[in-house]
């Protein structure tokens, strides 16, 4: 008899799950959209439950204080851009490595880019959540760079390289920053077009 509750109460745990999981996604994914639309002090949890279209005590029973929430769906949107940015090149290291730098500038300057320095700057001021920040942002840099070593076969071995691949992921961030304001696309291209030049003669 008992084999039969558990069975039972797994077969209606399982469908609780997903559900649990989809509002957790949905949440994550309200939270960026107002991070990089409104801003941090125009994203509230109850804004961004309400953009989630779940309630206010649903968010918070996934992510109790603020600062968990937007830390979190940051961190969400960032592994899944790192997991877009590998399919892209599913073989690895990419012959085109112009095609590569023109990825890894396409990551600075999306929705994430512009909710992750709405945070930056909260973070700055909020002290409470300046810790997990921190970490989250050296994280995401660290695979970051693995992907971009990766895609462009880069052999940091050598002198001088892995300051290469540095200096090109800083470029990517200040082209981010600049498209914040305006619609950078024309210079952007010729920026990307350059780099690829520079990077072929460096790495090659």
């Amino acid at each position: 008899m008992a084999s039969v509750t558990t069975i039972g109460d797994r077969a209606e745990r399982v469908p609780k799950q997903d559900r649990s999981r989809a509002t957790r996604q949905r949440l994550l994914e309200a939270a960026v959209a107002c991070l990089a639309e409104h801003g941090w002090a125009g994203s509230t949890v109850t804004v961004v439950a309400e953009r989630a279209g779940v309630s206010r005590g649903a968010a918070q029973h996934h992510f109790p204080t603020r600062e968990d929430l937007f830390t979190a769906a940051v961190e969400y949107v960032a592994e899944e851009r790192s997991t877009a940015l590998r399919a892209l090149f599913p073989q690895g290291a990419a012959q085109d490595r112009r095609a590569v730098v023109s990825a890894l500038v396409d990551l600075y300057t999306g929705p994430l880019f512009r909710a992750a320095l709405h945070l930056w700057v909260a973070a700055s001021n909020e002290e409470q959540l300046r810790p997990p920040v921190t970490e989250l942002e050296a994280r995401v840099g660290r695979e970051t760079h693995r992907i971009a070593v990766d895609l462009l076969g880069a052999d940091e071995s050598r002198p001088g390289v892995r300051e290469t691949v540095q200096g090109l992921l800083d470029m990517a961030r200040g082209l981010g920053l600049a498209n914040l304001l305006t619609d950078d696309a024309a210079r952007r291209d010729r920026v990307v077009t350059q780099w690829a030049v520079l990077l072929n003669e460096t790495l090659a």
